[in-house]
Protein backbone atom coordinates (compact mmCIF):
# COMPACT_ATOMS: atom_id res chain seq x y z
CA UNK A 1 0.00 0.00 0.00
CA UNK A 2 2.76 2.01 0.89
CA UNK A 3 4.72 1.43 -2.43
CA UNK A 4 1.15 1.88 -4.68
CA UNK A 5 0.32 5.74 -2.43
CA UNK A 6 4.47 6.89 -3.05
CA UNK A 7 3.93 6.22 -7.06
CA UNK A 8 0.18 8.05 -7.15
CA UNK A 9 1.80 10.99 -5.22
CA UNK A 10 4.20 11.76 -7.63
CA UNK A 11 3.18 10.21 -10.90
CA UNK A 12 6.02 11.56 -13.24
CA UNK A 13 8.82 11.51 -10.63
CA UNK A 14 7.62 7.75 -10.42
CA UNK A 15 8.18 7.02 -14.06
CA UNK A 16 11.16 8.87 -14.59
CA UNK A 17 12.66 7.01 -12.02
CA UNK A 18 11.55 3.98 -13.42
CA UNK A 19 12.27 5.07 -17.14
CA UNK A 20 16.12 5.35 -15.56
CA UNK A 21 15.77 2.11 -13.67
CA UNK A 22 14.78 0.48 -16.86
CA UNK A 23 17.42 1.80 -18.93
CA UNK A 24 19.98 1.23 -16.44
CA UNK A 25 18.87 -2.49 -16.25
CA UNK A 26 19.00 -2.60 -20.19
CA UNK A 27 22.55 -1.01 -20.06
CA UNK A 28 23.83 -3.78 -17.77
CA UNK A 29 22.20 -6.60 -19.84
CA UNK A 30 24.32 -5.53 -22.73
CA UNK A 31 27.50 -5.04 -20.97
CA UNK A 32 27.47 -8.45 -19.75
CA UNK A 33 26.07 -10.54 -23.36
CA UNK A 34 29.33 -8.22 -24.91
CA UNK A 35 31.42 -9.79 -22.39
CA UNK A 36 29.92 -13.09 -22.41
CA UNK A 37 30.50 -12.78 -26.25
CA UNK A 38 33.92 -11.43 -25.83
CA UNK A 39 34.64 -14.55 -23.35
CA UNK A 40 33.52 -17.32 -25.19
CA UNK A 41 35.31 -16.27 -28.38
CA UNK A 42 38.52 -15.96 -26.95
CA UNK A 43 37.99 -19.44 -25.58
CA UNK A 44 37.36 -20.48 -28.97
CA UNK A 45 39.78 -22.93 -30.86
CA UNK A 46 39.53 -21.42 -34.35
CA UNK A 47 40.62 -18.22 -32.99
CA UNK A 48 44.50 -17.36 -31.99
CA UNK A 49 45.09 -16.32 -29.26
CA UNK A 50 48.28 -14.33 -27.58
CA UNK A 51 49.42 -10.83 -28.18
CA UNK A 52 47.79 -7.36 -28.89
CA UNK A 53 47.61 -7.28 -32.49
CA UNK A 54 47.07 -10.13 -34.89
CA UNK A 55 48.12 -9.61 -38.38
CA UNK A 56 45.97 -11.38 -41.50
CA UNK A 57 46.25 -11.13 -45.06
CA UNK A 58 45.42 -7.93 -46.23
CA UNK A 59 41.32 -8.10 -47.50
CA UNK A 60 40.45 -10.79 -45.31
CA UNK A 61 36.77 -10.24 -43.46
CA UNK A 62 37.49 -11.35 -39.95
CA UNK A 63 33.90 -12.15 -39.86
CA UNK A 64 33.80 -14.61 -42.42
CA UNK A 65 36.62 -15.68 -41.10
CA UNK A 66 34.91 -16.52 -37.72
CA UNK A 67 31.91 -18.11 -39.15
CA UNK A 68 33.41 -19.94 -41.86
CA UNK A 69 32.51 -18.56 -45.44
CA UNK A 70 33.98 -19.21 -48.11
CA UNK A 71 36.02 -15.72 -47.98
CA UNK A 72 37.81 -17.42 -44.64
CA UNK A 73 38.98 -20.58 -46.08
CA UNK A 74 41.95 -21.24 -47.14
CA UNK A 75 44.02 -18.37 -46.08
CA UNK A 76 47.98 -17.59 -45.37
CA UNK A 77 50.39 -14.51 -45.15
CA UNK A 78 52.31 -14.93 -48.15
CA UNK A 79 56.47 -14.94 -46.82
CA UNK A 80 55.14 -14.80 -43.04
CA UNK A 81 59.07 -15.59 -42.69
CA UNK A 82 60.23 -12.12 -44.67
CA UNK A 83 57.40 -10.24 -43.21
CA UNK A 84 58.59 -11.36 -39.63
CA UNK A 85 62.20 -10.83 -39.99
CA UNK A 86 62.02 -7.47 -42.02
CA UNK A 87 59.70 -5.68 -40.67
CA UNK A 88 57.71 -7.00 -37.41
CA UNK A 89 61.29 -8.16 -35.98
CA UNK A 90 63.26 -5.50 -37.49
CA UNK A 91 65.00 -3.27 -35.96
CA UNK A 92 62.74 -0.11 -37.76
CA UNK A 93 60.21 -1.50 -35.20
CA UNK A 94 62.09 -2.40 -32.27
CA UNK A 95 61.19 0.47 -30.06
CA UNK A 96 57.02 -0.53 -30.97
CA UNK A 97 57.50 -4.20 -31.29
CA UNK A 98 58.07 -6.18 -28.12
CA UNK A 99 57.58 -9.90 -29.30
CA UNK A 100 56.36 -11.19 -32.60
CA UNK A 101 54.70 -15.41 -32.21
CA UNK A 102 53.99 -16.77 -36.01
CA UNK A 103 51.24 -19.52 -35.90
CA UNK A 104 49.48 -21.96 -37.98
CA UNK A 105 46.01 -22.48 -36.78
CA UNK A 106 43.42 -25.14 -38.01
CA UNK A 107 45.96 -26.28 -41.20
CA UNK A 108 44.07 -29.53 -43.23
CA UNK A 109 46.38 -31.97 -43.10
CA UNK A 110 46.29 -35.54 -44.63
CA UNK A 111 47.55 -38.68 -42.39
CA UNK A 112 48.33 -41.90 -44.27
CA UNK A 113 48.73 -44.89 -42.39
CA UNK A 114 51.04 -47.84 -43.39
CA UNK A 115 48.38 -49.39 -44.94
CA UNK A 116 47.57 -46.75 -47.30
CA UNK A 117 44.74 -44.92 -45.65
CA UNK A 118 44.34 -41.55 -45.31
CA UNK A 119 42.35 -39.07 -42.71
CA UNK A 120 42.25 -35.89 -42.50
CA UNK A 121 43.76 -33.93 -39.64
CA UNK A 122 43.88 -30.50 -38.24
CA UNK A 123 46.81 -29.54 -37.77
CA UNK A 124 48.72 -26.04 -35.56
CA UNK A 125 52.09 -24.52 -35.58
CA UNK A 126 53.84 -22.68 -33.23
CA UNK A 127 57.80 -21.73 -32.11
CA UNK A 128 57.19 -22.14 -28.30
CA UNK A 129 59.41 -18.91 -27.35
CA UNK A 130 58.23 -16.84 -29.31
CA UNK A 131 54.51 -17.84 -28.50
CA UNK A 132 55.97 -17.77 -24.51
CA UNK A 133 57.09 -14.19 -25.26
CA UNK A 134 53.22 -12.82 -26.22
CA UNK A 135 51.67 -14.25 -23.26
CA UNK A 136 50.05 -17.48 -25.04
CA UNK A 137 51.85 -20.30 -24.31
CA UNK A 138 49.70 -23.29 -22.89
CA UNK A 139 49.91 -24.75 -19.75
CA UNK A 140 51.76 -27.94 -20.07
CA UNK A 141 50.78 -31.16 -17.91
CA UNK A 142 53.51 -32.76 -18.14
CA UNK A 143 57.14 -32.52 -20.18
CA UNK A 144 58.78 -29.61 -21.70
CA UNK A 145 58.23 -27.34 -24.68
CA UNK A 146 61.02 -25.72 -26.05
CA UNK A 147 62.47 -24.81 -29.09
CA UNK A 148 64.02 -27.14 -31.56
CA UNK A 149 66.67 -26.22 -34.61
CA UNK A 150 64.26 -25.88 -36.80
CA UNK A 151 62.55 -23.18 -35.00
CA UNK A 152 65.77 -21.26 -34.35
CA UNK A 153 66.25 -20.96 -37.88
CA UNK A 154 63.05 -19.68 -38.96
CA UNK A 155 63.51 -17.03 -36.28
CA UNK A 156 67.24 -16.04 -36.28
CA UNK A 157 68.91 -17.89 -38.79
CA UNK A 158 72.64 -16.96 -40.07
CA UNK A 159 73.82 -15.16 -42.88
CA UNK A 160 74.94 -18.50 -43.90
CA UNK A 161 71.45 -20.43 -43.34
CA UNK A 162 69.79 -17.22 -44.55
CA UNK A 163 71.74 -17.73 -48.29
CA UNK A 164 70.88 -21.33 -48.61
CA UNK A 165 67.39 -20.50 -47.60
CA UNK A 166 66.71 -18.22 -50.51
CA UNK A 167 68.99 -19.58 -53.43
CA UNK A 168 68.30 -23.15 -53.50
CA UNK A 169 68.41 -24.74 -56.71
CA UNK A 170 64.68 -26.29 -57.69
CA UNK A 171 63.95 -29.27 -59.92
CA UNK A 172 61.94 -28.87 -63.36
CA UNK A 173 58.31 -29.57 -62.15
CA UNK A 174 57.10 -32.67 -63.10
CA UNK A 175 54.69 -32.55 -65.91
CA UNK A 176 55.41 -28.91 -66.55
CA UNK A 177 54.54 -27.75 -70.13
CA UNK A 178 57.50 -26.99 -72.29
CA UNK A 179 59.47 -29.21 -69.60
CA UNK A 180 62.72 -28.72 -71.75
CA UNK A 181 62.75 -24.75 -71.64
CA UNK A 182 63.41 -24.85 -68.32
CA UNK A 183 66.01 -22.70 -66.75
CA UNK A 184 67.62 -21.93 -63.94
CA UNK A 185 70.70 -19.39 -63.05
CA UNK A 186 72.43 -17.68 -60.19
CA UNK A 187 73.71 -14.21 -61.57
CA UNK A 188 75.70 -11.71 -60.00
CA UNK A 189 76.72 -8.17 -61.98
CA UNK A 190 79.64 -6.04 -61.04
CA UNK A 191 80.69 -2.08 -61.60
CA UNK A 192 84.24 -0.70 -61.38
CA UNK A 193 85.09 1.89 -58.79
CA UNK A 194 85.16 4.48 -62.17
CA UNK A 195 81.99 2.99 -62.65
CA UNK A 196 83.27 3.03 -66.28
CA UNK A 197 83.19 -0.94 -66.47
CA UNK A 198 80.99 -3.49 -65.60
CA UNK A 199 80.50 -7.50 -66.08
CA UNK A 200 77.30 -9.33 -66.01
CA UNK A 201 78.24 -13.40 -64.55
CA UNK A 202 75.89 -16.17 -65.05
CA UNK A 203 75.86 -19.70 -64.08
CA UNK A 204 73.19 -21.76 -65.48
CA UNK A 205 71.46 -25.12 -65.79
CA UNK A 206 68.34 -25.67 -68.36
CA UNK A 207 66.30 -28.54 -69.91
CA UNK A 208 64.17 -31.27 -67.76
CA UNK A 209 65.96 -31.19 -64.18
CA UNK A 210 67.42 -33.87 -63.11
CA UNK A 211 65.66 -36.87 -65.02
CA UNK A 212 65.12 -35.62 -68.57
CA UNK A 213 67.83 -34.11 -71.18
CA UNK A 214 69.35 -31.08 -69.36
CA UNK A 215 72.95 -29.40 -68.94
CA UNK A 216 74.79 -26.33 -67.60
CA UNK A 217 75.74 -22.94 -68.97
CA UNK A 218 79.11 -20.47 -67.78
CA UNK A 219 77.99 -16.79 -69.55
CA UNK A 220 80.50 -14.18 -68.51
CA UNK A 221 79.20 -10.52 -70.27
CA UNK A 222 81.81 -7.64 -70.31
CA UNK A 223 81.03 -4.06 -70.67
CA UNK A 224 82.68 -0.35 -70.54
CA UNK A 225 82.17 2.87 -71.74
CA UNK A 226 85.84 2.87 -73.85
CA UNK A 227 85.48 -1.31 -74.75
CA UNK A 228 83.29 -3.03 -76.91
CA UNK A 229 81.06 -5.24 -75.16
CA UNK A 230 81.88 -9.11 -75.45
CA UNK A 231 80.56 -12.74 -74.53
CA UNK A 232 82.07 -15.58 -73.28
CA UNK A 233 80.37 -18.68 -72.75
CA UNK A 234 80.62 -22.47 -72.26
CA UNK A 235 78.14 -25.28 -72.20
CA UNK A 236 78.61 -28.32 -69.99
CA UNK A 237 77.24 -31.41 -70.04
CA UNK A 238 74.68 -32.52 -66.97
CA UNK A 239 77.56 -34.96 -65.31
CA UNK A 240 79.95 -31.82 -64.54
CA UNK A 241 76.67 -29.87 -63.01
CA UNK A 242 76.26 -29.89 -59.41
CA UNK A 243 73.15 -28.84 -57.85
CA UNK A 244 70.80 -28.88 -54.88
CA UNK A 245 67.33 -28.57 -53.45
CA UNK A 246 68.17 -27.58 -50.06
CA UNK A 247 71.07 -25.38 -50.59
CA UNK A 248 72.73 -22.44 -52.93
CA UNK A 249 75.93 -23.97 -53.96
CA UNK A 250 76.09 -24.79 -57.82
CA UNK A 251 78.83 -26.31 -59.77
CA UNK A 252 78.96 -25.89 -63.96
CA UNK A 253 82.04 -27.89 -64.83
CA UNK A 254 84.97 -25.52 -63.85
CA UNK A 255 82.39 -22.74 -62.95
CA UNK A 256 81.32 -22.46 -58.85
CA UNK A 257 79.25 -20.35 -56.88
CA UNK A 258 79.97 -20.78 -53.14
CA UNK A 259 78.47 -19.85 -50.06
CA UNK A 260 81.01 -19.28 -47.38
CA UNK A 261 80.60 -20.15 -43.63
CA UNK A 262 79.94 -15.99 -42.66
CA UNK A 263 77.10 -16.21 -45.34
CA UNK A 264 79.64 -14.56 -48.41
CA UNK A 265 79.34 -15.93 -51.77
CA UNK A 266 82.19 -17.01 -53.72
CA UNK A 267 81.89 -16.59 -57.40
CA UNK A 268 84.82 -18.89 -59.75
CA UNK A 269 84.42 -18.90 -63.25
CA UNK A 270 86.20 -19.03 -66.91
CA UNK A 271 85.09 -19.23 -70.66
CA UNK A 272 86.07 -18.69 -74.04
CA UNK A 273 84.80 -15.72 -76.34
CA UNK A 274 81.83 -16.29 -78.62
CA UNK A 275 81.86 -13.44 -80.56
CA UNK A 276 84.63 -13.54 -82.36
CA UNK A 277 87.12 -11.45 -80.64
CA UNK A 278 89.37 -14.26 -79.68
CA UNK A 279 90.77 -14.69 -76.03
CA UNK A 280 89.13 -15.88 -72.49
CA UNK A 281 87.26 -14.76 -69.76
CA UNK A 282 88.40 -15.51 -65.73
CA UNK A 283 86.11 -13.95 -63.07
CA UNK A 284 87.57 -14.52 -59.13
CA UNK A 285 85.49 -12.43 -57.12
CA UNK A 286 83.85 -12.90 -53.24
CA UNK A 287 80.73 -10.92 -53.34
CA UNK A 288 79.42 -9.46 -49.81
CA UNK A 289 75.58 -8.90 -49.31
CA UNK A 290 74.47 -6.01 -46.84
CA UNK A 291 72.71 -7.05 -44.22
CA UNK A 292 68.96 -7.06 -44.57
CA UNK A 293 68.99 -5.87 -48.06
CA UNK A 294 67.31 -8.92 -50.36
CA UNK A 295 64.36 -9.65 -51.65
CA UNK A 296 62.31 -12.96 -50.82
CA UNK A 297 61.91 -16.12 -53.00
CA UNK A 298 58.31 -15.25 -54.62
CA UNK A 299 57.15 -17.71 -57.07
CA UNK A 300 54.68 -16.65 -59.93
CA UNK A 301 52.05 -18.62 -61.83
CA UNK A 302 49.78 -19.28 -64.84
CA UNK A 303 49.11 -20.19 -68.16
CA UNK A 304 51.83 -18.82 -69.75
CA UNK A 305 54.58 -18.68 -66.97
CA UNK A 306 55.77 -20.76 -64.36
CA UNK A 307 58.66 -18.58 -62.76
CA UNK A 308 59.98 -17.72 -59.50
CA UNK A 309 63.12 -15.12 -58.59
CA UNK A 310 64.63 -13.72 -55.41
CA UNK A 311 67.20 -11.08 -55.14
CA UNK A 312 69.47 -12.61 -52.06
CA UNK A 313 71.90 -9.35 -52.38
CA UNK A 314 70.38 -6.57 -53.60
CA UNK A 315 73.24 -4.71 -52.27
CA UNK A 316 76.88 -5.97 -52.05
CA UNK A 317 80.55 -5.36 -52.19
CA UNK A 318 82.84 -7.41 -54.50
CA UNK A 319 86.51 -8.09 -54.15
CA UNK A 320 88.61 -9.95 -56.36
CA UNK A 321 89.90 -9.85 -60.15
CA UNK A 322 88.05 -10.06 -63.49
CA UNK A 323 90.28 -10.66 -66.73
CA UNK A 324 89.41 -10.49 -69.99
CA UNK A 325 90.42 -9.82 -73.37
CA UNK A 326 93.90 -9.85 -71.90
CA UNK A 327 93.24 -7.69 -69.44
CA UNK A 328 92.96 -8.07 -65.68
CA UNK A 329 91.00 -6.09 -63.06
CA UNK A 330 91.33 -6.14 -59.29
CA UNK A 331 88.59 -5.05 -57.45
CA UNK A 332 87.77 -4.34 -53.83
CA UNK A 333 84.67 -2.59 -52.63
CA UNK A 334 82.97 -2.22 -56.03
CA UNK A 335 79.49 -2.42 -56.22
CA UNK A 336 77.47 -5.46 -56.95
CA UNK A 337 74.45 -7.53 -57.05
CA UNK A 338 73.11 -10.80 -57.15
CA UNK A 339 70.48 -12.61 -58.30
CA UNK A 340 68.36 -16.13 -58.59
CA UNK A 341 65.14 -16.71 -61.42
CA UNK A 342 64.29 -20.02 -62.21
CA UNK A 343 61.26 -21.43 -64.26
CA UNK A 344 59.61 -21.32 -67.85
CA UNK A 345 59.32 -18.52 -70.16
CA UNK A 346 57.17 -18.20 -73.23
CA UNK A 347 55.66 -15.51 -74.79
CA UNK A 348 56.67 -13.17 -72.09
CA UNK A 349 58.92 -10.73 -71.62
CA UNK A 350 59.96 -8.03 -68.82
CA UNK A 351 60.47 -4.28 -66.87
CA UNK A 352 63.58 -4.98 -64.66
CA UNK A 353 66.30 -2.85 -62.46
CA UNK A 354 68.10 -2.17 -59.54
CA UNK A 355 70.33 0.29 -58.52
CA UNK A 356 71.80 2.15 -55.86
CA UNK A 357 70.51 5.65 -54.56
CA UNK A 358 72.68 7.24 -51.71
CA UNK A 359 71.43 5.42 -49.04
CA UNK A 360 68.63 3.70 -50.58
CA UNK A 361 68.78 0.42 -52.97
CA UNK A 362 65.97 0.02 -55.09
CA UNK A 363 64.40 -3.12 -57.13
CA UNK A 364 61.68 -2.54 -60.14
CA UNK A 365 59.94 -5.29 -62.29
CA UNK A 366 57.34 -6.94 -63.72
CA UNK A 367 56.81 -9.96 -65.96
CA UNK A 368 54.12 -8.89 -68.93
CA UNK A 369 53.00 -11.46 -71.59
CA UNK A 370 53.82 -10.40 -75.49
CA UNK A 371 50.51 -10.09 -76.38
CA UNK A 372 49.78 -6.43 -77.03
CA UNK A 373 46.21 -7.05 -76.25
CA UNK A 374 46.84 -8.27 -72.88
CA UNK A 375 46.59 -5.88 -69.86
CA UNK A 376 50.32 -5.67 -67.86
CA UNK A 377 50.31 -5.79 -64.06
CA UNK A 378 51.84 -2.52 -62.38
CA UNK A 379 55.55 -2.69 -61.14
CA UNK A 380 56.60 -3.54 -58.04
CA UNK A 381 59.13 -0.59 -56.79
CA UNK A 382 60.84 -2.01 -53.86
CA UNK A 383 62.89 -0.02 -51.21
CA UNK A 384 65.86 -0.75 -48.34
CA UNK A 385 67.72 1.15 -46.55
CA UNK A 386 70.22 0.42 -43.68
CA UNK A 387 67.41 -1.00 -41.75
CA UNK A 388 66.31 -3.74 -44.65
CA UNK A 389 62.36 -3.47 -46.34
CA UNK A 390 61.44 0.04 -45.71
CA UNK A 391 58.67 0.98 -48.64
CA UNK A 392 56.52 -1.22 -51.44
CA UNK A 393 55.08 0.77 -54.44
CA UNK A 394 53.20 -0.08 -57.27
CA UNK A 395 53.62 2.36 -60.19
CA UNK A 396 51.23 1.25 -63.69
CA UNK A 397 54.57 2.06 -66.01
CA UNK A 398 57.96 3.11 -67.03
CA UNK A 399 57.86 6.20 -68.90
CA UNK A 400 60.21 6.17 -71.47
CA UNK A 401 62.21 8.51 -73.65
CA UNK A 402 63.92 6.56 -76.62
CA UNK A 403 66.68 8.99 -78.38
CA UNK A 404 69.66 6.95 -78.26
CA UNK A 405 70.51 4.41 -80.97
CA UNK A 406 72.30 1.13 -80.75
CA UNK A 407 73.33 -1.32 -84.15
CA UNK A 408 71.97 -4.73 -83.68
CA UNK A 409 72.42 -7.23 -86.95
CA UNK A 410 73.07 -4.17 -88.90
CA UNK A 411 69.96 -2.11 -88.12
CA UNK A 412 69.34 0.62 -86.02
CA UNK A 413 67.75 0.23 -82.72
CA UNK A 414 65.90 3.03 -80.84
CA UNK A 415 66.08 2.59 -77.12
CA UNK A 416 65.74 4.86 -73.93
CA UNK A 417 67.71 6.99 -73.19
CA UNK A 418 65.85 8.46 -70.05
CA UNK A 419 62.84 6.40 -68.03
CA UNK A 420 60.12 7.56 -65.24
CA UNK A 421 58.79 5.81 -62.26
CA UNK A 422 56.47 7.35 -60.14
CA UNK A 423 53.41 6.59 -57.64
CA UNK A 424 51.17 7.37 -54.24
CA UNK A 425 50.02 5.33 -51.53
CA UNK A 426 48.04 7.68 -49.23
CA UNK A 427 50.74 10.05 -48.00
CA UNK A 428 53.80 8.35 -49.63
CA UNK A 429 54.95 9.32 -52.68
CA UNK A 430 58.35 8.29 -54.23
CA UNK A 431 59.86 8.74 -58.08
CA UNK A 432 62.49 7.21 -59.84
CA UNK A 433 64.24 8.86 -62.43
CA UNK A 434 66.80 6.98 -64.83
CA UNK A 435 68.79 8.49 -67.23
CA UNK A 436 70.93 6.17 -69.38
CA UNK A 437 74.40 6.24 -70.24
CA UNK A 438 75.05 2.63 -72.38
CA UNK A 439 73.06 0.58 -74.08
CA UNK A 440 73.46 -3.24 -75.65
CA UNK A 441 70.50 -4.81 -77.23
CA UNK A 442 69.80 -8.14 -78.53
CA UNK A 443 67.75 -9.78 -80.70
CA UNK A 444 65.58 -12.66 -79.08
CA UNK A 445 64.31 -14.56 -82.32
CA UNK A 446 68.33 -15.69 -82.76
CA UNK A 447 68.55 -18.37 -80.13
CA UNK A 448 67.44 -16.10 -76.33
CA UNK A 449 66.37 -18.46 -73.71
CA UNK A 450 63.01 -19.93 -74.22
CA UNK A 451 62.23 -17.85 -76.90
CA UNK A 452 64.68 -17.62 -80.04
CA UNK A 453 63.30 -21.99 -80.86
CA UNK A 454 59.85 -20.63 -80.69
CA UNK A 455 58.11 -20.84 -83.45
CA UNK A 456 56.30 -17.87 -82.80
CA UNK A 457 59.66 -15.93 -81.96
CA UNK A 458 59.00 -14.55 -85.41
CA UNK A 459 55.82 -12.99 -84.76
CA UNK A 460 56.96 -10.99 -81.79
CA UNK A 461 56.36 -7.36 -80.84
CA UNK A 462 58.86 -6.62 -79.33
CA UNK A 463 61.86 -9.04 -80.28
CA UNK A 464 64.90 -6.66 -78.96
CA UNK A 465 66.36 -7.95 -75.20
CA UNK A 466 67.86 -4.24 -74.10
CA UNK A 467 70.38 -3.90 -71.31
CA UNK A 468 71.79 -0.18 -69.63
CA UNK A 469 73.24 0.83 -67.73
CA UNK A 470 73.03 4.64 -65.99
CA UNK A 471 72.21 6.94 -63.10
CA UNK A 472 69.56 6.62 -60.94
CA UNK A 473 67.88 9.59 -58.87
CA UNK A 474 65.42 8.76 -55.83
CA UNK A 475 63.26 11.39 -54.23
CA UNK A 476 59.78 11.16 -52.60
CA UNK A 477 58.61 10.87 -48.57
CA UNK A 478 57.51 7.93 -46.68
CA UNK A 479 56.32 7.59 -43.15
CA UNK A 480 56.41 11.54 -43.19
CA UNK A 481 60.24 11.06 -43.79
CA UNK A 482 61.77 12.44 -46.95
CA UNK A 483 63.91 10.10 -49.32
CA UNK A 484 66.02 11.21 -51.82
CA UNK A 485 69.37 9.74 -53.47
CA UNK A 486 71.46 8.93 -56.10
CA UNK A 487 73.81 6.19 -57.89
CA UNK A 488 74.35 3.38 -60.26
CA UNK A 489 72.35 0.53 -61.32
CA UNK A 490 71.48 -1.50 -64.46
CA UNK A 491 68.47 -1.69 -66.00
CA UNK A 492 66.53 -3.98 -68.95
CA UNK A 493 63.33 -4.01 -71.05
CA UNK A 494 62.56 -4.91 -74.91
CA UNK A 495 61.94 -3.11 -77.97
Amino acid sequence: MLFLRSLLDRPWRSLLLLTGFGIGVGVMIVLLSVGEAMLTQARDERLVGGGEVTVLPEGLDVEVMKTGGLGGLYFSIANARFVNLQLLSAPRLGGLVRGVAPQIDGKLLYLRGRDGREWPVRAAGEIPSATAAVGAAPSLADGAWRDDEGDRRWLRPTPFELRHDLDRFHHTPPGAADAERWGEWHYFNVLSADRRRWAFVTLSVGGDVPDGAWGGRVLITTHGDDAPDRRYAVEVPAAAVRLSTTDADLRVGDASVTVLPDGRYRVVAAAPAIDGGGGRAEVDLVVTPAPRAYFPAVDLGGDALVSGYAVPALRADAEGRICAAGRCETLAGAQAYHDHNWGVWRRVDWEWGAARAGAFTFLYGRVQPTDASAEAPPLLLYVVDSLGFLTLFRPERVVYQDERIVRVNGRDLRVPSRALLADARGADTLRVELVIEHSTATDTRDGFIGRGDDPSAAELARPYFVQMKGRARLSGRVGGRVVAGEGTGFFETYR
